[in-house]
């Protein structure tokens, strides 16, 4: 084969250099693994502590023997995994720095094509992130959701459940025990979140974009159809190297326009929202806040699945999938390009949903619109985000007197008090949660209601915050607020008693008190405290708010492949 690859970079001639390189890798390879055929690297993001991707290595060895069939060299290459339901404060904190190792051991090793290999919320972005940056031929294997669970004769999707179990035992309609036997039954199989929560959202995300092979969102993860396309994916890298297929070809405007469109058709998760901002950022696209609220307008709701349906991603998949989806709103989609070559419309089947209780047709849609709304007004003078497809149809437009909460250990020592002054009238105010003031934007912004109205049987009220919200939950839950309190945002200037107006037809959200009585005020920031080094110290001297991604400014844009110098 030709010497033209970019990793002969490394290993071909004479040198002392090559000489070492060589050597170094001499360990089980072939002498003609060197002769320039494509090295090929599997950012794996497997890990015991992200139990959501505990079966790559198996789909790791897939792609693999898909690459060596093909004439390259596959090489496994472990990059930081973000477990979302245990790591603290919380995985949107760490986004941006596993972005930046996947960046830079990328460009810094002898790679000529990349598997990105992600399943759990923030893996996803963080290895699209990193990737895009690098700009080398890459694909992405979503390693899928789990199997449906069951509890007492009824779906039971996992953080849907949650959520709403949760708060029946705080209601007392619910025993402890159950609660936990329904622990032990909600998560049957490996695999991501089996709800339209972020992990399943982004993984429709990702094939949206144009970043994975066709029917890869939503294949379950202990479905062997799925090592199939991880062999296929082996297959089509090299085939990418190739014909230099990269990221900057497909993670375009269209693009970005189309995996809007299919999170609203899915009725996909708020995360979206900022993942693909700070995406169009790193790829320099002309694409923001406006255009997430304007591509999603007129797109149906089809999917009836958890949280704003009540099937789960296996029933989903079985249905036709993502596929099924997009072929429902063809009309709407750009001809993007996507790693297979061809674009996004070109290489959806046509095939109909074979259930249409679970996905529905366009002309018979769950709602008849149903994008992820962005409103404006004196409380979010940038912008702010709402999911109108999870939320109480009743409360979408919604005038209350504001209950406020200064960060999340407020909120927690008050929102039980019996003593405490609220009603399912009033709207839960939550602040110092954003990504500098937390730091990192944690999933709190669906805060459990007050017990003193959960007993009442109420389950929804209109909930702002500075944060963000589990895709999994549901609920009137504005977020995303930005400026954030920290940021010296005007959700600092809201007190207890002020009134608040929520118009999510009209894209409205704002404080009803005239603005010069609202510039008088001192604000609250309600902010952790100043860090005096480490990773928060950075993070938080970096972060950029809601409305651009809340990624750090100085990871925007690409920086390419090439490495001026040596190691030896």
């Amino acid at each position: 084969m030709s010497g033209t690859t970019r990793s002969q970079q490394w290993y071909a001639g004479d040198s002392r250099d090559a000489f070492i390189h060589r050597a170094w890798m001499r360990r089980g390879l072939p002498d003609h693994a060197f002769d320039g055929r494509p090295q090929i690297v599997i950012c794996n993001t497997w890990s015991d502590l992200t139990p959501c991707n505990s079966h790559f290595r198996e789909i790791a060895e897939h792609v693999k023997r898909g690459v060596w069939e093909s004439g390259g060299v596959p090489l496994e290459l472990p990059v930081p995994s973000l477990g979302e339901t245990l790591l603290r404060p919380t995985a949107m904190f760490f986004r941006d720095l596993a972005a930046m190792v996947v960046e830079e051991l990328i460009r810094g090793n002898p790679v000529d094509g990349v598997v990105l290999l992600g399943g759990c919320d923030k893996t996803v972005p963080s290895l699209l992130l990193g990737a895009a940056s690098v700009d080398l031929p890459t694909l992405m294997v979503t390693g899928g959701p789990m199997l449906n669970g069951s509890w007492k004769g009824r779906a039971l999707g996992c953080g849907t459940g949650v959520w709403e179990m949760s708060e029946e035992v705080r209601a007392g309609r619910m025993p402890r025990s159950d609660l936990r036997r329904a622990e032990s039954a909600m998560i049957r199989s490996r695999g991501h979140c089996n709800t339209m929560g972020t992990a399943s959202t982004m993984a429709c995300v990702a094939e949206a974009l144009g970043m994975t092979l066709p029917g890869n969102a939503g294949l379950p993860a202990p479905d062997s159809r799925l090592l199939e396309l991880s062999h296929a994916a082996g297959n089509r890298i090299v085939e990418m190297v190739a014909e230099d297929l990269r990221p900057s070809a497909v993670l375009t405007r269209e693009a970005l326009l189309n995996a809007v469109r299919a999170v609203a058709a899915i009725g996909g998760s708020t995360n979206a929202v900022v993942h693909l901002l700070a995406l169009a950022r790193r790829v320099g696209a002309d694409f923001g806040l406006d255009d997430i609220d304007r591509a999603g307008r007129d797109i149906p709701l089809l999917a009836d699945v958890q949280p704003a349906g009540s099937h789960l991603m296996e029933d989903f998949h079985r249905a036709g999938g993502l596929d099924a989806v997009l072929g429902q709103i063809r009309d709407h989609l750009e001809e993007s390009v996507t790693v297979s070559g061809r674009p996004l419309t070109d290489q959806i089947s046509g095939r109909a949903s074979t259930d249409l209780d679970v996905i529905r047709t366009a002309d018979e849609p769950i709602a008849p619109q149903a994008g992820l709304a962005v409103l404006r007004g004196n409380l979010c003078p940038d912008g702010a985000v709402i999911k109108p497809a999870a939320a109480t149809p009743e409360l979408l437009r919604h005038r209350g007197r504001a209950v406020v909460f200064d960060g999340i250990e407020d909120f927690h020592a008050r929102i039980d008090d019996p003593e405490l002054a609220v009603d399912a009238s009033d709207v839960l105010v939550l602040r110092g949660c954003g990504p500098r003031g937390y730091p990192g934007m944690p999933e709190v912004g669906n805060m459990p209601l007050p017990r003193k109205v959960l007993e009442t049987g109420v389950r929804d009220m209109v909930r702002i915050s500075d944060a963000r919200m589990s895709g999994t939950a549901f609920g009137t839950v504005v977020l995303h607020i930005a400026p954030e309190s920290a940021a010296g945002g005007p959700l600092g200037l809201v007190r207890t008693g002020d009134w608040i107006e929520l118009d999510v037809e009209r894209r409205v959200l704002r404080l009803d008190m005239p603005d010069e009585e609202l510039a008088a005020r001192q604000p609250v920031t309600a902010a952790a405290p100043p860090a005096e080094s480490g990773w928060e110290r950075v993070y938080r001297e970096h972060v950029e708010q809601a409305d651009q991604g809340a990624g750090l400014d100085f990871l925007a844009g690409t920086r390419g492949s090439f490495v001026a110098r040596e190691s030896h």
